[in-house]
């Protein structure tokens, strides 16, 4: 039988029970891989956070630095009974099935096609442990040590991973080292090793850094300089919170007196905690909120306050399934129309678009920026993958001569000198008003804060003329924001072209390697990535420069689609749709074969679809 022979290019997937110590041997199997120099990209799948339901992870080794879900499964550790059949069906013909061989299985239960090594785990386990909970932990790393005899991973990698963790703990380090070293010596005494796939040290990492995406929107918030949050937990968005604290009690903790310079409140509800950030906004201080979609339906009345009372506010989405409390551990795109026009009437916001955990953290800290310059909510739009999947992302650098954009503030002196203070007043065309804060000086510079129609000088009005010229004035702001915002990142065709591929956010690991793979079959696409909305004029010149644009995105609906067609008055036969929405990430090989599709049959109804195939 043939088998799938690679190296430092394949895809190992773990099937096993949430609460069983999986997690931490199978990151432990990642962190060796990157110490091998070899990137890897890996993700937590799990239907639920409940202790004994099902939970995978699928790692990516890629030494060509593909950071997206390739698709197909080239070896399983088949760790969980419950979903065999599942897991077994996923293998590529040719690959490798790991499985606990304590229990004989049935012919019926192994594929002919597939590759099968047999370790008797919980026999070595049960033999070499008596306490039920070390049986459970250790089995894990006996494993993970099976595995890097088979893959040709030497033992010393492991037992400085080792080293590091248990650093003052010596009973733990040897515990672990003593169970890595029972799944290598099985495997050396029983099968034949290294199998066809393998991980050979390289120097491809490089300086790359190993994160997730809510740690490092946390830590732009703290060098964004926010000073308040406020939030209610969520799935998939708590640990950004959770994150921030932490970073400011490192950070904003005076080292003299002990004086905690920020203020975080788990409100008791959505509402509750986004009018806290709307309040702390109004009064000076950088304020967010983090919190996922049904966290945005709830807060959409605040969120309609801000925008028309013009109050900074930064928001930060990591997005799963929906509607409603759909897929709380699954990922999508699915809240752009939902946080694109939050609230009642005629609203729009900016959203940024970051693609990976290093734009989490310079989207993050430019979002605190856009929202004091714009005076007004802005949107961090990540999701699942990001935020919670750790990923090899460039460095963070910041600037420390970098100074905030607090944007149109006028001072004490400016009014005190008589200087013209209309609140909802453009005096310059851009559509933004000034502002003052709270306190800035005793008679001079108040103003009501209302939700409710005004004239520039924030009195009260209902008058049609007022109401319109605030209506304009904001809609005016807004096509300045497109000039503020990140702008989209342009990637030309190998040859001259005319399709085109829009494209955002977390689907861009994917589609990188998509175009790759596109390019080599004779398919040549441009490829433009979205990185905010409002749409600046490069988004309406791309699409008029080609004659079909795939746009590819992660939800049901064709949000973006139908952004682009709405905000630019864009032909809709000229976009074409690429959907993936079954709550897992999209993979190049999706991505490419919808293209293949639709490119196959041009005469289809401008839909470039598969049917949304689940994957554990």
């Amino acid at each position: 039988m043939k088998r799938i022979e690679a190296i430092n290019d394949f895809v190992i997937k773990f099937a096993n029970v949430n609460g069983s110590g999986s997690a931490s041997a199978n990151e432990l199997f990642v962190k060796a891989v990157m110490r091998m120099g070899v990137p890897v990209s890996p993700r937590n799948i799990f239907p639920s956070n409940i202790q004994g339901m099902p939970t995978w992870y699928e790692a990516r080794v890629c030494e060509k630095g593909y950071h997206g879900r390739r698709g197909g499964v080239d070896m399983m550790v088949a760790m969980n009974p419950q979903t065999w059949d599942a897991d077994i069906a996923e293998i590529e013909p040719g690959g490798y099935l790991f499985y606990d061989s304590t229990r004989p299985l049935p012919p019926n239960k192994l594929r002919a096609d597939v590759h099968t090594i047999a370790v008797p785990l919980t026999e070595i386990t049960n033999a070499a442990y008596t306490d039920p909970r070390q049986r459970q932990l250790f089995k894990n790393i006996i494993y993970v040590g099976a595995l890097s005899v088979l893959l040709d991973v030497d033992a010393s990698v492991f037992e400085v991973l080792f080293a590091e963790q248990y650093k003052g703990k010596e009973r733990l380090l040897d515990s672990n080292i003593k169970a890595l070293h029972l799944g290598r010596d099985y495997v050396k005494q029983h099968l034949a090793f290294p199998i066809g796939l393998q991980v050979r040290r390289s120097d491809k990492v490089g300086d790359q850094i190993f994160t997730d995406g809510n740690s490092a929107a946390a830590l732009g918030c703290v060098y964004g300089g926010a000073t308040v949050a406020a939030w209610y937990p969520i799935t998939p968005s708590s640990s950004i919170p959770e994150a921030f604290q932490k970073y400011c009690d490192k950070f904003r903790v005076d080292p003299a007196t002990g004086r905690h310079n920020f203020a975080i409140v788990q409100a008791e509800d959505e509402l509750a905690s986004i009018g806290m950030v709307v309040g702390a906004g109004w009064n000076g201080a950088r304020a967010f909120t983090a919190t996922s979609g049904p966290g945005i339906s709830l807060m959409t009345e605040f969120i309609g306050l801000a925008y028309f009372a013009e109050i900074p506010v930064t928001i930060i989405n990591v997005q799963r399934g929906g509607p409603s409390t759909g897929m709380p551990t699954r990922t999508q795109q699915s809240d752009l129309l939902c946080c694109a026009y939050a609230s009642h009437g005629d609203t729009k916001h900016v959203l940024l678009f970051p693609q990976d955990p290093h734009e989490c953290f310079t989207h993050s800290a430019a979002a605190l920026d856009l929202a004091d310059r714009l005076q007004t909510p802005i949107f961090v739009m990540t999701d699942l993958d990001i935020g919670m999947n750790q990923r090899l992302c460039k460095p963070f650098v910041w600037d420390p001569e970098r100074e905030y954009d607090r944007g149109k503030v006028m001072t004490a002196e400016e009014l005190e000198a008589g200087k013209d203070f209309g609140r909802y007043k453009d005096v310059d065309g851009d559509g933004i008003p000034w502002r003052t804060l709270p306190g800035t000086h005793p008679t001079k510079g108040s103003y009501f804060t209302r939700g409710t129609t005004r004239n520039p000088y924030a009195m009260y009005s209902e008058r049609g003329p007022d109401y319109i010229y605030n209506m304009e004035r904001l809609q005016r702001k807004f096509k300045t924001a497109a000039s503020l915002v990140p702008q989209p990142i342009l990637r030309s065709a190998q040859k001259p072209t005319s399709l085109g591929v829009i494209y955002f956010g977390s689907t861009t690991p994917a589609m990188r390697e998509a175009l790759d793979v596109l390019d080599e079959e004779g398919v040549h696409l441009d490829a433009l990535r979205l990185q905010a909305f409002p749409f600046p004029d490069s988004v309406d010149a791309f699409i008029a420069a080609h004659e079909t644009v795939f746009v590819v995105e992660q939800n049901r609906d064709a949000q973006m689609r139908s952004m682009l067609i709405n905000e630019l008055d864009v032909n809709p036969a000229k976009l074409v749709r690429v959907l993936h929405y079954d709550g897992t990430p999209v993979t190049a090989r999706f991505i490419a074969a919808a293209i293949r599709q639709r490119l196959a049959t041009p005469s289809s109804t401008g839909a470039a679809t598969q049917p949304a195939k689940e994957f554990a």
